[in-house]
């Protein structure tokens, strides 16, 4: 069996789809498992993918990180559809037909994120401790607090109290996150075509928004940083990331042909 044959019987992890220009590219980065990158081509639709023994990917710092380091090269040159870690199909004909079979999905998600990436901002509040801040900075919270303080004074039970007084200080908060998120998003929308609100992770995070920016834009976008940031006084810190691949900006949900085996471990790439 030739080399080239044995290849296209491997498993492969599936990093992204792009366009395909016709030519071969000759890929300089590593995959999993430190594996060549390579592209499979199907009716002007490309896969970027590499082989791979395995049929479950671990979701562990080492692979994530190849995995999005395959994504950052691709993204440097060109508009990339990206797909979500652990992808894999079974051959390079699944891949071929996963091509085949989603064609017009595909072209439509290029035709809207063609020459555009995705740059992330948070928004956080820049204080040593934000439970603090906010007793500083709303009386009502603090009046709740020096009560309880003067109950424990004076050895009476504020079990109660206490759980009403954290539910204000997570209602103030919470309000302030909105409010504040559409102030800095009436402005970007001035300077990208999208914008995602995606989770906070942290207690002191205001907001985490992807934003969808044509690459050519990219120095626009960060003057609509700057001016979003003028409306909050230096308690505020904003901090952009990019240029990503448009994780947030994908819906394809990715079916394979009808078979007796679905030729993808799985095939499901939404990301919202």
């Amino acid at each position: 069996m030739s080399t080239n044959k044995l290849r296209d019987n491997r498993a492969k992890v599936l990093y992204a789809l792009c366009a395909s220009d016709g030519l071969k590219p000759s890929y300089k980065m590593r995959g999993l498992e430190s594996a060549a990158v390579y592209a499979i081509d199907q009716n002007g639709l490309r896969a970027v993918v590499s082989d791979t023994a395995s049929t479950r990917l671990r979701p562990d710092r080492r692979n994530i990180s190849a995995h999005q380091s395959v994504l950052h090269s691709l993204t440097e040159d060109s508009t990339v559809l990206p797909m979500r870690f652990g992808v894999i199909a079974r051959s390079s004909e699944a891949i071929e037909k996963l091509l085949a079979s989603n064609q017009e999905a595909i072209r439509e998600h290029f035709e809207r994120l063609n020459g555009r990436v995705e740059m992330g901002l948070r928004v956080s509040w820049d204080v040593a401790n934000i439970y603090e801040y906010y007793v500083a900075t709303h009386p009502s919270l603090r009046q709740g607090r020096d009560e309880i303080w003067d109950k424990n004074a004076n050895n009476v039970n504020h079990r109660d109290e206490k759980i009403r007084l954290g539910n204000l200080y997570q209602s103030l908060r919470n309000a302030d996150r909105i409010e504040f998120t559409e102030k800095v998003k009436d402005v970007l929308f001035n300077y990208c075509e999208d914008i995602v609100e995606t989770a906070v992770k942290r207690e002191k995070d205001v907001m985490n928004l992807a934003c969808l920016v044509e690459r050519e834009k990219l120095d626009d976008f960060a003057k609509g940083v700057f001016e979003a940031s003028k409306q909050f006084d230096n308690v505020y810190l904003f901090d952009y990331t990019g240029p990503w691949a448009p994780h947030n900006f994908i819906t394809l949900d990715l079916h394979a042909p009808i078979a007796k085996k679905s030729p993808l471990t799985t095939i499901n790439n939404n990301r919202r």
